[in-house]
C-alpha cells in the first residue's frame, strides 16, 4: 500500500481512538510508519534528503522505544504494508499532519494520566514525534529549494 493510504489509516485509527492505550497505540503505529518512510526515502528516495531520511528512521525508531508496543499481527502493523512511497513531497506533508496530531492527542493524554509513568511516556513520545515532525518539515524544505533551483535553471 501507498505510504499516503497509510497515513491516512493512521489518521483515522488516531481519530477513532477513545482510550489511553488505543491512543497510545496509534502513536507508535505512527512512529512505526515514520520509520518505515524515512528508511525508503534514505535509500531509494531523492539525494537531498537521504541524510534527513536517515534522521527520521532513527528518531522515529526512539519514539516506538520509549512506548509500549501494541500487540498486533503482522497484517495490522501499518509500516509493514509499505510498498511504495508515492509522491515524496504529498507523502512527507500528510506524514507532518500526522506526526502533529500524535503529539496533540499525546498531550491529552500525559494531562489526563493518573500515573507518572504514562505521563513521561507520553511526554517522552511528544518529544519524539516533535523531532520527527522537525524532520519531515527539514526535507520539504530542501524539496522546495531543489524545485526552485530547478525552475531557475
Amino acid at each position: 500500500m501507498d505510504a499516503v493510504r497509510l497515513i491516512s489509516a493512521s489518521r483515522c485509527a488516531l481519530m477513532g481512538s477513545a482510550d489511553a492505550p488505543g491512543i497510545m497505540a496509534e502513536a507508535w503505529q505512527a512512529q512505526a510508519l515514520a520509520q518505515a518512510i524515512g528508511s525508503r526515502l534514505a535509500v531509494s528516495g531523492p539525494p537531498e534528503l537521504r541524510g534527513e531520511a536517515l534522521g527520521l528512521t532513527e528518531l522515529a525508531g526512539r519514539g516506538c522505544g520509549v512506548l509500549d508496543a501494541p500487540v498486533l499481527d503482522v497484517g495490522r502493523l501499518r509500516a509493514a504494508q509499505l510498498t511504495e512511497l508515492g509522491d515524496a513531497r504529498v507523502a512527507l506533508l500528510d506524514l507532518g499532519g500526522l506526526l502533529g496530531e500524535v503529539g496533540i492527542a499525546l498531550v491529552g493524554i500525559a494531562c489526563a494520566a493518573s500515573d507518572e509513568g504514562t505521563y513521561w511516556q507520553c511526554m517522552e513520545a511528544i518529544d519524539a514525534a516533535d523531532e520527527s515532525r522537525d524532520r519531515v518539515l527539514e526535507m520539504l524544505r530542501r524539496l522546495a529549494v531543489r524545485d526552485q533551483g530547478a525552475a531557475a535553471g
